[in-house]
C-alpha cells in the first residue's frame, strides 16, 4: 500500500467506528490490521477490524457468538443509517 492508500483507508476509521458504537451501544472499540502470515492472513489484501467492546463483558477477547443472518442485517442497517447521518 502506497501512504496515500493507506492515509485514504485510515482517514476513514473514524466516521466507521463512530457509527458501530451507535449501533451497537458499545462501551468502546478495538482496531485492528493483520499483515503477512505470521499475523494468520491467507489471502493477501487489507481489511480493517473495528471491534465494539462492553464495559459489563470484563475481558478483551470474549466468546465469540455468532448471530443469526436476520439480526446482522438489522445490525447493518443501523450502521448504514449512522453513517448516513451528519452526526
Amino acid at each position: 500500500m502506497t501512504e496515500k492508500n493507506v492515509v485514504d483507508l485510515f482517514s476513514r476509521v473514524p466516521k466507521i467506528a463512530k457509527a458501530i458504537l451507535q449501533a451497537t451501544n458499545a462501551d468502546a472499540f478495538t482496531i485492528a490490521q493483520n499483515n503477512g502470515r505470521a499475523a494468520k492472513q491467507i489471502v493477501p489484501h487489507v481489511h480493517v477490524h473495528i471491534i465494539p467492546r462492553y464495559d459489563s463483558k470484563g475481558t478483551v477477547w470474549t466468546k465469540r457468538q455468532i448471530p443469526k443472518v436476520e439480526e446482522l442485517e438489522v445490525l447493518a442497517q443501523k450502521i448504514r443509517q449512522n453513517l448516513d447521518s451528519k452526526n
